[in-house]
C-alpha cells in the first residue's frame, strides 16, 4: 500500500467545488466557544459537501486566526451565514423546508446508527456548545434529536 500523491487526488478548485452540486445538509453551530471547533466544522462540511454552516450567537466567524488554523482554507469553500440567535437561524431554515436535529444526549434521542435520511430531504443538524451542550430553549425548536454512541468517559466530540 502507498499514500496517494496530492496531483492523484484531483482535488477541485474553490471554484468547482463552490459551483458543484451539494447535499442538502446544513449545519449549525450553537454558541461554539472554540475557533478551534468551528474551523473543524468547517474543513468536514467541506469533505462532505454541505449546503452550508451557520454560525450563530458566541460563534466566531471568518477570518478568525483559530478557525483559519483548522479549517485549512475551507472557509474559502463552504459557505455560511452569522445569525445572532440560534432561534432565529433554525426559524428561517424552516422556512426553507429544512427538518431540524439536534446532536444531543436528550429524551427520545434516536442512535445515530439508526437514522435513515432521505437523499432528497433537507436536513440541518445542530451541533451545541462544548460545555452546557444546546440550551432547552433550542431543543424545543427541533424535530428530533440524534445521539452519537460514545463508549469512553467523554460525552461530547468538540
Amino acid at each position: 500500500m502507498k499514500q496517494k500523491s496530492y496531483d492523484a487526488l484531483n482535488r477541485l478548485s474553490v471554484e468547482d467545488y463552490k459551483g458543484m452540486e451539494k447535499l442538502p445538509v446544513v449545519i449549525i453551530l450553537d454558541n461554539l466557544r472554540s475557533g478551534l471547533n468551528i474551523g473543524s466544522a468547517f474543513r468536514t462540511a467541506d469533505a462532505f459537501a454541505v449546503t452550508s454552516i451557520e454560525l450563530c450567537g458566541i460563534c466566531a466567524t471568518p477570518p478568525n486566526r483559530e478557525i483559519l488554523k483548522t479549517a485549512l482554507g475551507a472557509t474559502e469553500s463552504v459557505q455560511w451565514r452569522y445569525y445572532d440567535s440560534t432561534a432565529d437561524c433554525i426559524r428561517q431554515l424552516k422556512t426553507e423546508g429544512y427538518c431540524i436535529f439536534a446532536v444531543e444526549t436528550a429524551t427520545n434521542s434516536v442512535s445515530l446508527e439508526k437514522i435513515v435520511f432521505g437523499a432528497e430531504s433537507k436536513t440541518a443538524i445542530v451541533f451545541g456548545n462544548e460545555v452546557k451542550g444546546i440550551d432547552e430553549a433550542i431543543l424545543t425548536l427541533c424535530d428530533g434529536a440524534i445521539e452519537i454512541p460514545q463508549l469512553g468517559t467523554k460525552h461530547s466530540f468538540n
